[in-house]
């Protein structure tokens, strides 16, 4: 038991030293777009998004190149589910409220739906998804990016300048973030499998819980300083970026890599939520056109009962 709680400390410590080293990059890239002017809502999805799952990609490369995709594919479900529940969630009730006007938001949210179904449709025709899989996923990410910048001219609203001085500043402090990284992505992958070991878990259940916290906490911190200073489509951009990142790109390069294979039956109850909350955030945004506050609520309790319905699956399996 010692060493299986020493082995959690030093994982925490290296997701811990990850969050740092993500929020070092979010910021500084966020000034880097201040100083070209860029839209708010592409800054939301191509610049923060982008950064925000770099620490998840380069732990989907290392656990592929480890032979344990698997850590990836929980991460993944797990992030996806965190975005579409906890953290709207909370967002939702710190501005009493999300309204959103913008058509192309509303329309954003049902090609993330798409491109959520798409990996979760290869795992249930499959059983897995290999190289061919992955060639797929890229493409969906290609599509949508593509599809993302040719709407770029509806977007008005641009970030505030900063001097020119400091630009130099932050694309130094950007390098560092991302040497950092990758570093310590390749240390929570290795103290994860340990600890997968230690626990007798499957690698999907501690991507799923472990490692989804860890690396969602940057996202968290950024989409909350942005709904607070009424930048709610600067959030949007960022929750709705992460989510086709992380099913696409993500999971398309690890499965390039080395195939992905997992526990079908958490793969399956967790998939099963990650489709509902995605779903329910689209109806949310795309039909009602707004997130009420005790719709947030409701995101945040469902995630509570994706915990619950797990860990209870995760002991039967024992049993």
């Amino acid at each position: 038991m010692a060493f299986s709680l020493m082995n959690l400390a030093y994982f925490l410590g290296a997701c811990g030293l990850l969050v740092v080293s993500a929020e070092l990059l979010v910021n500084s890239l966020l000034r880097i777009a201040q100083y070209y002017r860029l839209r708010e809502f592409v800054v939301g999805f191509i610049v923060v998004a982008f950064a925000a799952i770099i620490p998840e990609f380069f732990i989907g490369v290392n656990s592929a190149l480890n032979q344990n995709p698997a850590l990836a594919l929980g991460n993944v479900i797990g992030a996806n589910i965190i975005d579409l529940t906890l953290i709207i969630g909370i967002i939702t009730i710190l501005r009493g409220g999300i309204r959103v006007e913008t058509k192309a938001v509303r329309s954003d949210t049902l090609y993330m739906f798409g491109m959520v179904m798409l990996p979760l449709l290869l795992m249930l025709v499959y059983q897995k998804i290999d190289r061919f899989g992955g060639f797929v996923l890229l493409l969906g990410f290609v599509f949508y990016v593509s599809r993302l910048l040719s709407q770029e001219k509806r977007f008005t609203k641009r970030l505030e300048s900063i001097p020119k001085k400091n630009l130099i500043v932050h694309i130094v402090i950007a390098a560092i973030g991302f040497v950092f990284i990758y570093f310590f992505s390749i240390l929570v992958v290795r103290t994860a499998s340990v600890l997968a070991s230690d626990l007798n878990a499957p690698p999907i259940l501690i991507g799923l819980f472990f490692i989804a916290f860890g690396t969602t906490l940057p996202e968290f911190t950024f989409e909350t300083k942005a709904i607070l200073t009424r930048h709610k489509y600067t959030a949007l951009g960022d929750l709705i970026g992460n989510v086709v990142a992380r099913s696409t790109l993500v999971l398309g390069v690890t499965a390039i890599i080395y195939p992905i294979q997992a526990d079908y039956l958490l793969f399956l109850t967790s998939a099963f939520f990650m489709l509902i909350v995605a779903f329910l955030f689209t109806t949310f945004v795309d039909v009602e056109k707004h997130i009420l506050v005790q719709e947030g609520i409701a995101l945040i309790i469902l995630y509570i009962l994706f915990i619950i319905v797990e860990l209870n699956i995760r002991v039967l399996e024992i049993g």
